[in-house]
């Protein structure tokens, strides 16, 4: 399986992503077809050495002055752009991520917001250049390593404002990046987050495996360490996750079954993932229950507290474990006519790195609703929608 890995050590901007890519191995004269058939800029990708690492170094060029733009602007121009029609539901989604964060940043919807720096034509350019080297380079998987936000402050259209800028935190929140903070200046900008957020996976290590090809992106910036972004193309052998947890186990003997189930949901609310409780037979013949609990490693002291508070337990087992093995999950829709009447219902569709799917089960609330409303029983509901979903998604 190829795994596209990105590693950006020095942060991550929509420039750099492009040239990353290019120099790992998509077309570079196809990408500045692409990007100059749909933006009115031109394009030159250039070598440079930044602190002794030769890299690709995309510059696109605008030329005349431009104004900010409403996020319904953007999406005209990319409709409109004839673009290849993966190329183009990635490019969309990825300003839709842009649009959420500064509509959240800034307390206004999405018809009324507009964009400054990410609404030109440079910061269209690098995406659709990007989502289409992606997607050329057509790898099974993608992740990224914890990004380097930077430090210090970054001058923006609403004046200067701690690093990282509002909107790429509120992209760094609404994600799944991991990232940390090193420099004195912004290394990752809101198009480099939005497009590391859309496209990849969480990996704090590079994974086992073989090394196929490496790319370098050149930033704009001077720093003290090389101002580039590490692409890595890999031949890896794992196809399902693993997740770093801890199991956190007690026994208690005099917790009552109302104190048992309201402790599942303070559990859940404190960080756990999945909460076990078994009846058991402890010393002196008394009844008594054993609490499993299994939670990331960086919220087991708020579990086990939460745990202690509950229950009265003076004590929480650390069991240790390497990893365990997860299936990656997303939520898709399905739509099923009973009755005359048509119903939209959610569910969760379990898959692999390689996106084999290994299970699809239908939401429970959805299924209970639709249930009552044409009065058929819960199981056929669900026995329907799963069917549904198998021939959509499979």
């Amino acid at each position: 399986m190829k795994s596209l890995i990105f590693d950006p050590f020095s942060g991550a901007a929509g420039d750099m992503i492009l040239g990353s890519l290019i120099d790992l191995g998509a077309d570079g004269s196809k990408i500045r077809e692409i990007i100059e058939s749909a933006v009115d800029v031109s394009v030159s990708v250039d070598r440079v050495n930044k602190k002794g690492i030769d890299a690709t170094d995309v510059h696109i060029h605008v030329p005349h002055e431009e104004h900010s733009r409403h996020y319904h602007e953007l999406v005209d121009i990319i409709k409109a752009a004839g673009l290849p029609s993966r190329v183009e539901k990635s490019a969309l989604d990825v300003f839709e991520i842009m649009a959420k964060a500064e509509s959240k940043v800034h307390g206004e919807s999405l018809e009324e917001i507009h964009f400054h720096e990410v609404g030109q034509n440079d910061a269209l350019a690098d995406v659709i250049g990007s989502c289409a080297a992606i997607h050329e380079i057509g790898a099974d998987s993608i992740f990224c390593t914890p990004v380097n936000v930077g430090g210090g402050r970054v001058r923006a259209a609403h004046g200067s404002m701690a690093v990282p800028a509002p909107a790429t935190l509120e992209i760094l929140r609404s994600g799944s990046l991991l990232s940390y903070g090193m420099g004195n200046r912004e290394l990752l900008t809101p198009t480099g987050a939005a497009l590391l957020s859309y496209f990849a996976k969480p990996l704090e290590n590079l994974p086992k495996g073989r090394v196929l090809s490496v790319g370098y992106g050149a930033g704009d910036a001077d720093t003290e360490d090389p101002n580039v972004l590490r692409t890595v193309l890999m031949e890896t052998s794992d196809i399902l996750t693993k997740d770093r947890i801890e199991v956190l186990e007690t026994n208690v003997d005099d917790v009552t079954g109302e104190v048992l189930g309201n402790l599942f949901d303070k559990l859940l609310a404190a960080g756990a993932r999945d909460v076990a409780i078994t009846p058991t037979i402890m010393k002196k013949g008394r009844s008594g229950h054993i609490i499993k609990v299994i939670t990331k490693a960086e919220n087991s002291e708020s579990v086990a507290r939460e745990m202690m508070k509950e229950t009265g337990t003076l004590g929480i087992r650390v069991i240790p474990t390497a990893h365990r093995f997860v299936a990656d999950r997303r939520m898709d829709k399905v739509t099923i006519t009973l009755k005359g009447e048509e119903f939209t219902v959610a569910v969760k569709i379990a898959q692999d790195k390689a996106g084999e799917i290994l299970h699809m089960s239908a939401e429970y609330e959805d299924c209970r609703k639709v249930a009552d409303k044409v009065g058929l029983p819960l199981k056929e509901i669900i026995r329907r929608v799963e069917e549904e979903a198998w021939g959509k998604f499979e």
